[in-house]
């Protein structure tokens, strides 16, 4: 059966969708209001089901509509890829890239990617969200970015995860810190002194609650913060000692930093790319995919 709307009408209907906002949507995609609002109509009525909820302020999304918006979203992206292609090279040298990343794996791990991957395609904007395990989930699930890079997902029957590396967590603190001097230091050891540590709502937190849960003689956190990051600048800045992924420490050349492996028990968490299943990727985005899968994880030299 013939459906009696354009292309238009979907752009005019994923505009109103991102902005909620039929006056600014309409400014948006250069339509009088009159003109979007039929649009938007046009579109309802071909369909026979109500998209948005408006009144004076705000448009919402109905349940369908929710929906639907996913699935317009996925389209117009595979669309303007398609288009993109065409162009042959061009494709990986221009257009936008979006990421959604831990904060633990930013500094030290995916800025020199992301570094790799401006060497070779200069003219790509590439967008970093940087949030907790859950909002990473969220937002490539939810197609707000292209992919993600998290330590979950890999039991999430809408996204495929490819694992990139195994890491352990360690100790951190600074080189004038007593621990410093030892060659491996027990979760016993690291519950004497001062202790950072990330809040409940961090899958990092998760990964060790459940890992520590048989530990007799665990370290109990006088700081709390909400990412590893901060837990970071906490520790430098003199105020303890925390247990963060090694990927998110700096080098071994760093002034005032150092990490010293965790044991009994040792913790591990698992690293890797996350992206919708059945989804085709930009050229562009598929370039930075890529050679995240050839730098497996590793630090820059």
């Amino acid at each position: 059966m013939a459906m009696n709307f354009d292309l238009n009408d979907l752009v005019a209907f994923r505009t109103v969708a991102q902005l909620s906002n039929f006056r600014k949507a309409a400014e948006a995609v250069h339509l009088s209001q009159p003109a979007f609002s039929r649009r938007i109509e046009k579109l309802e009525q071909a369909l026979g089901v109500r998209l948005l909820e408006r009144n004076t302020r705000r448009v919402t999304l109905t349940a369908v509509g929710r929906d639907f918006e996913r699935k317009v979203r996925d389209l117009l992206d595979d669309l303007d890829a398609t288009l993109v292609g065409i162009r042959g090279g061009t494709a990986t040298r221009m257009g936008e890239v979006t990421v959604a990343c831990v904060p633990s794996t930013v500094y030290y791990y995916l800025s020199h990617v992301i570094r790799l991957y401006h060497e070779q395609s200069p003219r790509v904007r590439v967008k970093v969200l940087d949030a907790g395990a859950n909002e990473v989930l969220a937002a490539v699930a939810r197609s707000e970015a292209d992919f993600g890079l998290n330590f979950i997902g890999a039991q999430e029957g809408e996204l495929e995860f490819k694992a990139l590396v195994e890491e352990r967590f360690v100790a951190a603190c600074r080189r004038d810190h007593p621990l410093a001097r030892h060659r491996r230091v027990s979760w016993a050891q690291l519950s004497d002194y001062d202790y950072v540590s990330v809040g409940r709502s961090s899958g990092n937190r998760v990964v060790l609650d459940q890992a520590l849960a048989g530990v007799a003689k665990r370290p109990q956190a006088i700081y709390e913060a909400e990412h590893v990051t901060t837990a970071l600048g906490l520790v430098e800045a003199g105020l303890g000692v925390a247990a963060v992924p090694s990927m998110a420490m700096p080098g071994k050349d760093h002034p005032i930093l150092v990490s010293i492996p965790l044991v009994e028990p040792v913790v591990h968490r698992k690293v890797g790319l996350i992206r919708r299943r059945g989804r085709t990727l930009s050229p562009a985005a598929q370039q930075l995919y890529d050679l995240f899968e050839q730098v497996k994880g590793r630090r820059p030299g």
